[in-house]
Order: C-alpha cells, then structure tokens, then sequence
C-alpha cells in the first residue's frame, strides 16, 4: 500500500470513528431526556388535613390539567412570611391561566393548630389561594419535607417538577411557573392571558451574610443552645433565674421566675427579664398571652430603631404570633433587653434579618 492509500485509509478510520461518537452522543443525550422525563416523582395526595380556608376541601387527584404550587409554611416563621408577597402576585397573575396554590400549614408551635390563629394571619397577610392545616404532619412526611417554608410545582399530569427550600430564587420559581403553564396551553391548546410584570415589594431586604445570630428557641425540647444563665434549661421545671454580670453573644438570659415548657418558657413571676447580645439588622420574637413589653437597645429605649409591633418603645402582646422589635438602618451587634409584665407571657423563639 503506498503512501496516499495509507493517509486515505488513515482519514477515513478517524472519520468513521467521529461520526459513530456523534451517533453515541445523540443517543445518549436522547435516552437521557426520556430517563429524565420519566423519572418525576408523582405529587403525593393531601392527607390528614383537619381545616381548609378560602376553599372547600379539595384534593390534588381533582386538580389534574392545572399546574399546582404547594407551599409548606407556618405562619409565625419569619421564612415563610418574607415569601408570601409572591406567592400572592404569583396567584394573581397566573390563576387565571390555570395555576392553584396550596399553602399547607404545617405548625411548628401548638397554638399554631388553633383554625382561627391561622385565618387571621391568612387575612393579615392578604392570602386569596387555598390554606390547609396540617396539624398531624401527615401531608409533610407524605413528601418526605423537613424545611419552612419549601415550595413543590406540579404539572397537569401530577408530577413534582421543581422544588425549592426557604426564600429566595424568585425569578426562577415564578420562570418554572410559566415554563409549565406555557406547556399546559400548548398541550390543551389554550391562549395564555396578558400579564402584569410589576414585582412585589419584599417585606424585608435580608442579607443572609451579615446575620450573624442564628434562629434561637426557648423551649427545651427544641432548643440548639442552652440559656446563657448558670441555672441553664430545667426541663418541666419552675426556675428563679438570675442575670450575670457578663453576656455571652448569641445566648438568651432570663430574669425572674420562669417555668421551662417544652417549645417555650413561660413567666411565673409578675415581673421578668430577657436579654441578648446580638448581630443583625432585625429581631422578631414569637410570643403569646397578654403582657405589656418595654424594648430597650444598649441600655436605652429602642427609639428610631423600633420594630413594626413597637409603639412608644412598648410591644402590647394580645395574642400568638410574630411580632417585629426592632428593625435597625444597618447591621450591627447590639444588645436588646425585653422588660416583661404579665404573668403568663410566653416566649418561643428569637428569629432576625
């Protein structure tokens, strides 16, 4: 074989061997797009669900041909509230074209099973979609959840085609949202409506890297820390608890006569104090029963710096939810002090931005 030959016969061995690749390529990307599409999890139904507002009850087996965003929440998480702005314009932008949302209310707290604790902050927050209660957690554990607030999308045929946990990836969520629509038109042949573009204001610009105190529970069950009192958590026992005279950052001290519950501690005595060394812009804290609070930061009275729920650097508690204490310019390591009055008051978590 001469020399021609052997780069001909060279030439054409190499391009055999590049097109039988691109032929491998296609075939596997092909099989891969099939694997995929065929590999969504169906949306498991509602279950144990023990209330229903703004809607009769309804199942997700009713709701084939629509595309369904099911939100687990709670309504005193400070995660969740900081969505709801979205899933409201999201709602009343694409409702029309064949988008439900379910908020399942899944309680971390007892009082949060109460149906009327719930409507109200359904109303509060301005929430048209369907809310389910969730009291025995059985719909969570049917999709194997373990965060709030967590987001599910469902096509039309039942099948979960996004998920996303906690806040943030707007722009992509409410993109997987009209993705699935779009696809639903164009498989029932339907027009889809014109849209307001307009965004929702958030109820609070959060910048994750600058919080430098975690979420801080009171009860002893829950509880990640201990107190930063010496007398420490007693579980399901009444304790006098007494300041020191240094604080430790990130660590709640009690003053008074404090009973130690399961998700939170409860005042005994008339009188009672809680402070915390802190890093953040905004400090929320989840409380119940009537009591009267006086805010204080660094040793004076919260001032401009004061919360939604502050008034003439007072909180008036009247009954259980989330209420925001103080709401600062920047943010900063300060040192918050909650004079409490009111035998019974109830505390449970300290929660920021």
């Amino acid at each position: 074989m001469n020399k021609m030959n052997k780069e001909i016969l060279i030439i054409g061995i190499l391009i055999g061997i590049i097109i039988a690749t691109v032929i491998g390529i296609q075939l596997y990307t092909s099989s891969l797009h099939a694997s995929t599409s065929e590999s969504f999890n169906k949306a498991p139904e509602l279950q144990g669900i023990s209330g229903y507002i703004n809607s009769e009850p309804v199942k997700l087996g009713d709701l084939k041909g629509k595309v369904v965003l099911v939100d687990f929440w709670t309504y005193t998480c400070i995660n969740c509230i900081r969505t709801l702005p979205y899933l409201n314009s999201w709602y009343e932008k694409y409702s029309g074209d064949g988008l439900v949302i379910i908020g399942v209310h899944t309680p971390e707290f007892e009082f949060e099973k109460n149906y009327d604790n719930v409507l109200s902050a359904v109303k509060k927050y301005n929430i048209k979609y369907t809310v389910v209660q969730d009291n025995e957690y059985k719909t969570w554990n049917a999709y194997q959840n373990k965060f709030w607030p967590t987001k599910y999308i469902v096509d039309i045929d039942g099948n979960i085609r996004y998920n996303h946990i906690g806040e943030g990836s707007y722009e992509e969520t409410e993109n997987v949202i009209k993705e699935l629509l779009t696809e639903r038109a164009e498989r029932l042949k339907l027009k889809m409506k014109e849209k307001n573009t307009s965004k929702p204001e958030a109820v609070v610009d959060v910048d994750f890297r600058k919080i430098g105190t975690p979420e801080i529970y009171l009860g002893h069950k829950f509880a990640r820390v201990d107190l930063g009192n010496e007398e420490g958590f007693r579980p399901e026992q009444t304790v006098e608890y007494k300041l020191p005279t240094t604080i430790v950052p990130n660590r709640v001290y009690l003053e008074g006569t404090w009973k130690n519950n399961l998700d939170h501690m409860e005042l005994v005595s008339d009188k009672g104090k809680i402070v915390l060394f802190y890093s953040a812009k905004d400090v929320n804290i989840v409380v119940g029963r009537n009591s009267s609070l006086g805010i204080f930061l660094d040793d004076q009275p919260v001032g401009e710096a004061r919360g939604n729920d502050v008034i003439n650097d007072k909180v008036l508690v009247r009954e259980n939810r989330l209420y925001n204490i103080v709401s600062d310019q920047g943010y900063k390591s300060r040192l918050v002090e909650i004079d409490v009055e009111g035998k019974g008051f109830q505390i449970y978590t300290f929660t920021f931005g």
